[in-house]
């Protein structure tokens, strides 16, 4: 008997991954604790629909691999210069890569001794990853932990996702999927059934505010959210709170109105925090807050109780 589904093939007593389907990866954090219950590894998938102006993890917006390179580490050794195969790369002063011509191949970041050319992103298959997964099983085990889809947004790239939920269960791994809800809501509700835990990412409840600091509005965000919360139980919105953008009390009893309204009780408030910026200029990116502190633990404090008046279950770190 054979049961087949979003690549992964179960026959009898084993699982046989198709080495066909792929997905793009750009980081695999071991022992992580803040993504989920337990002792988690979290996996970022590449490419995102949103562009959130506070987005720590801008590396995951494109949905290719991209070359970055970080000029106070490189020694000017010109091995990248020798290594292209395509001639991307000429000398002046120091390696110019013309992107023009680049194939983002990775030769370079290879033949980098310092790392200072380096490629983000990378194509795994469902197999390679399991792997990478398979060496934290006893800390899985002994934690109540498992497996966490960050981003990026994981869901944009649904069939590999899938695959990795059904490899997943075979192996009896917890899993978690963290959201910012742009995804097609066939899709969402469909791969709902093979999730044990949705973080489901909710920014602002002003619509045109939401188009302004994260580049789309929130209309279908916050309808596939309601929808998700009629089908699936385990739901924590998690809201980043941004100084001057978000931090208002009418953002919070909007969302707090809709939370309740949607039969959502958990939340997370998860305080900014600057620490992605310099990953910016190496993307060639600009960091719109720039000199931004992050709120002080006194009104994150002040915010959680808030919301907590309201009846729901907060938590300030998440």
């Amino acid at each position: 008997m054979e049961i087949a589904s979003a690549g992964v093939t179960r026959t009898a007593d084993r699982t046989q991954l198709d080495p066909n389907v792929k997905g793009l990866i750009f980081d695999v954090m071991r022992f992580s604790l803040h993504d989920g219950p337990g002792i988690r590894t979290t996996v970022f998938l590449k490419g995102c629909p949103l562009g959130c102006w506070w987005c720590h993890n801008p590396e995951g917006l494109a949905s290719e691999p991209e070359v970055v390179y970080v000029e106070e580490r490189c020694v000017r050794t010109g091995e990248c210069v020798a290594a292209c195969p395509h001639h991307a790369i000429t000398w002046h002063d120091g390696p110019f890569r013309d992107a023009s011509i680049c194939q983002k191949c990775g030769t370079c970041a290879a033949a980098c001794p310092t790392g200072a050319t380096q490629m983000i992103g990378r194509w795994v298959t469902v197999q390679q990853l399991m792997d990478e997964l398979s060496r934290d099983l006893v800390f899985f085990d002994e934690s109540g932990g498992g497996a966490t889809f960050s981003g990026g947004e994981p869901l944009l790239q649904s069939q590999f996702l899938e695959a990795m939920l059904d490899a997943c269960r075979a192996r009896r791994i917890h899993t978690v999927v963290e959201t910012c809800g742009v995804v097609a809501r066939e899709t969402l509700l469909r791969l709902s059934r093979k999730i044990d835990l949705f973080l489901y990412d909710v920014k602002l409840m002003d619509s045109k505010k939401h188009r302004t600091y994260t580049g789309a509005a929130n209309g279908n965000i916050l309808q596939n959210l309601r929808a998700l919360a009629r089908v699936h139980a385990n739901i924590i919105v998690r809201m980043p709170v941004i100084p001057g953008i978000n931090d208002d009390a009418e953002n919070a009893e909007q969302l707090a109105r809709f939370l309740k309204s949607s039969g959502i009780s958990r939340l997370d408030l998860l305080p900014y925090h600057p620490s992605g910026g310099d990953k910016y200029g190496r993307l060639h990116r600009v960091y719109r807050l720039s000199g931004l502190k992050p709120p002080p633990s006194e009104q994150m404090q002040i915010m959680a109780e808030r919301f907590q008046r309201d009846g729901l279950a907060v938590r300030v770190g998440g």
